[in-house]
């Protein structure tokens, strides 16, 4: 598989072309240079990117970045202006969106409607025979931890454990792709794991999965590839460590008699944060560690110096400042 390059500012990525696979596998997704206006406002340009099987995509940005009207387009809830959205390679009609689990950021839950009967009724909906709905109902109330609340209505559940049974309306009728909206957000710890492991468990599946989410943390932590957006564009794309050694290179010197200024000597060198003798240091394209390491050194001891790349929340900042 060739890597298809591409550079999104002063980010350069590599991101692998699936075409191949998600065309004879069926199941991948392809949002293929999607537009979107509201009169003047641009709420998507050109936006481009593919999920394979098997592949976990966080989708990530500022809010009104662009998100959330991507995902509704890629359900067919919205029409774009331009492009296409694919899934195995084939656009998306009404058969083929039966063949999604979405989940919404806002809740799209009957709150009056007992959880069993209410994901009993969605499972049907998508297809299923009564008695195959009510065994999936089962099977995921029980992944959940929900089980126990199946004959309780929606409006009785803590603001968790309806994001529990949000996620198991998307998967309640075992869908080819997984397209969820902030699926983490309002869970406490125990519940991000339990969803963490249930995405996981569909991407070994062999399910594409794409999810947005302002917990970059944990984004970066169950990720294959993030796509970070900005005004309605695809800023920077690729695996976090990609997108991490196209970033710039920082260094952390710990020099205890250091001088405040004391960086301002070093050629393409910048102070991203002091504090208590420590400094974070940005090294541009011209900058040279060895020079910033003299530098440190003529202002007495160095502890340590230490080369680091930006954590993905750093490359966010970069990137929507940029």
């Amino acid at each position: 598989m060739r890597p298809l390059w591409v550079r999104y500012g002063r980010f350069t990525t590599c991101t692998p072309t699936f075409g191949g696979a998600m065309a004879e596998d069926g199941r991948g997704l392809e949002i293929d240079g999607v537009s979107k206006r509201y009169g003047e406002v641009t709420a998507l340009a050109d936006m481009t990117f593919t999920v394979a099987p098997g592949e976990l995509f966080g989708f990530v940005g500022s809010n009104g970045a662009g998100k959330t009207t991507t995902m509704r387009i890629a359900l067919g809830v919205l029409a774009a202006d331009a492009g296409e959205v694919r899934l195995g390679g084939r656009p998306v009609d009404l058969e083929v969106r039966r063949r999604i689990g979405y989940m919404p950021e806002e809740r799209g839950l009957y709150p009056k409607m007992k959880v069993g009967a209410q994901l009993a009724y969605l499972a049907e909906l998508h297809g299923l025979m009564r008695a195959d709905a009510r065994a999936a109902v089962a099977r995921w109330t029980e992944r959940l931890d929900i089980a126990h609340r199946v004959d309780d209505a929606v409006e009785s559940l803590s603001l968790g454990n309806q994001q529990r049974v949000q996620l198991a309306a998307a998967l309640v009728h075992d869908p080819d792709v997984l397209v969820l909206d902030e699926p983490f957000s309002g869970l406490d710890p125990v519940a991000v794991d339990v969803m963490s492991d249930v995405l996981a468990e569909k991407r070994s599946e062999g399910v594409p999965v794409i999810f947005s989410s302002h917990q970059l943390d944990l984004v970066e932590r169950i990720c294959d590839r993030v796509g970070i957006v900005v005004a309605g564009r695809m800023s920077a794309v690729g695996t976090v460590e990609e997108l991490r050694h196209a970033g710039a290179v920082q260094v952390e010197v710990h020099a205890p008699q250091a001088p405040p200024g004391w960086v301002d000597a070093v050629p393409g060198a910048r102070v991203v944060q002091e504090t208590d003798g420590r400094t974070l240091v940005e090294l541009g394209p011209d900058g040279d560690d060895q020079a910033l390491l003299a530098a440190a050194l003529r202002t007495g001891p160095v502890h340590s110096f230490t080369r680091r790349r930006p954590s993905l929340t750093e490359l966010f900042r970069e990137v929507v400042s940029a």
